[in-house]
């Protein structure tokens, strides 16, 4: 059981500060590119994201997971739910990692505008699958602890992660214009089909 306990621990500490991440560079992206601090960036954002929500989830653990801790092993859907979620995450970061390599997935090509269009492999189907991942992921690791703090830190983190994903889009549709446009037309955002 404590094995199961550090596992959410740690993907939810690897995973929940991710938005903050891309909100620091997505947000001021013409900022940072224009003074070329192209390294400051990087290290504002990691230690806003990791430092600030890793120090939030470390210092109110008790109150995420204490229920977690009272009830012990969560019913059997719940496991085998949340591990292949989590799963599911793992996946796509190993896919994505493969598909853009190490800079591209923290944020270089953004910060430099550089890099061309991806839409092979997992992009076919979505236009942002590693934030689809990171979703399974914080989804499995709230069937996991079934507390209800830490479902209300997930919808928020939810609204931070959209507003990422807002963001990003709005800064490829500035950097390949009518091919983005285009690639947004044929391509679902996160699901890999459109609704009816």
């Amino acid at each position: 059981m404590k094995a199961l306990h550090w596992l959410i621990g740690i993907i939810l500490v690897f995973e929940m500060p991710v938005p903050v991440y891309w909100l620091v560079l997505h947000g001021p992206v013409e900022f940072w590119r224009r003074q070329r601090h192209v390294r400051m960036a990087y290290v504002f954002a990691v230690l806003a994201a990791w430092g600030g929500g890793g120090w939030l989830l470390h210092h109110f653990r008790r109150a995420l997971f204490s229920a977690a801790y009272a009830r012990g092993a969560p019913p059997v859907w719940a496991l085998v739910t949340g591990l292949a979620l989590i799963g599911l995450d793992l996946w796509t970061l190993t896919s994505v990692e493969i598909a853009l390599g190490g800079r591209r997935l923290v944020g270089q090509a953004e910060l430099t505008r550089s890099g061309a269009l991806n839409t092979s492999g997992l992009y076919e189907h979505v236009r942002h699958p590693r934030y689809l991942g990171m979703m399974a992921a914080v989804l499995g690791g709230c069937l996991l602890v079934d507390s209800r703090p830490l479902w209300v830190v997930a919808a928020f983190w939810l609204i931070l992660a959209l507003v990422s994903i807002r963001l990003e889009e709005r800064e490829l549709r500035r950097r390949f214009g009518a091919a983005y446009a285009a690639y947004a037309q044929r391509v679902p955002a996160l699901l890999p089909f459109r609704s009816w």
